[in-house]
């Protein structure tokens, strides 16, 4: 997989629905220990609650997980985890706790409320993209630095480094699934003369 959708941190979001308390807390979590752990850490955190209701998602074997948490079958965990689904979000864990006010809200209104907690927390936690970027070195003169530098803008590559010496050494990184386009215009406007090396590649945040 080269690119998919996540949270770029940890959020907390909450409100009051006829006198119960949800609060939305959600996690980027990379495998099912940690996101085991993570619904651990809020259950901690709220160790009076009614329910900690919570879902998670993972690319690691395409794993899915909610519980209702004594909740009726079906108001709770499940809307948060379709929410997770509907917005493409994975590698994410959301526990949505409930502090309940002694006014029953019914099916319907259960399954609004978890919904809403969810997409306040995942709305706050930034979803973004990740995707697979190739990261190059490229050493060239003085002389054909601005004209690289041009091309580099025009293709809205990262610039991550710059060093200036003897030569200019440039580090750059951009969308894997770009090709190598790029690269083949640089050795053209350069007559072959810059030196361009493949230093990896890494999963890096991009817009959705």
């Amino acid at each position: 997989m080269e690119e998919y959708i996540t949270v770029k941190r940890a959020a907390e979001e909450s409100f009051e629905e006829k006198k119960s308390v949800f609060i939305g807390n959600i996690s980027p979590v990379t495998s099912e220990s940690e996101a085991v752990a993570f619904v651990n850490s809020i259950k901690k955190k709220y160790p009076d609650a009614k329910h900690n209701v919570y879902a998670y998602v993972l690319r690691e074997n395409s794993i899915m997980r909610y519980s209702d948490d004594r909740e009726p079958q079906g108001t709770a965990g499940l809307p948060v985890l379709d929410v997770l689904r509907k917005s493409g979000v994975c590698d994410a864990a959301i526990v949505v706790t409930r502090y309940f006010g002694g006014v029953l809200l019914g099916t319907g209104g259960l399954v609004r409320a978890y919904t809403n907690a969810t997409k306040l927390a995942l709305d706050s936690a930034e979803p973004c993209k990740l995707e697979t970027y190739v990261e190059y070195q490229i050493t060239c003169s003085y002389s054909d630095y601005q004209r690289i530098l041009q091309i580099l803008n025009e293709n809205s590559v990262r610039i991550d480094s710059t060093d200036f010496s003897d030569s200019v050494c440039v580090c750059i990184s951009y969308p894997k699934k770009q090709g190598v386009t790029l690269l083949d215009e640089l050795t053209e406007i350069t007559a072959g003369k810059c030196d361009i090396r493949k230093k990896g590649e890494k999963f890096d945040f991009s817009s959705i």
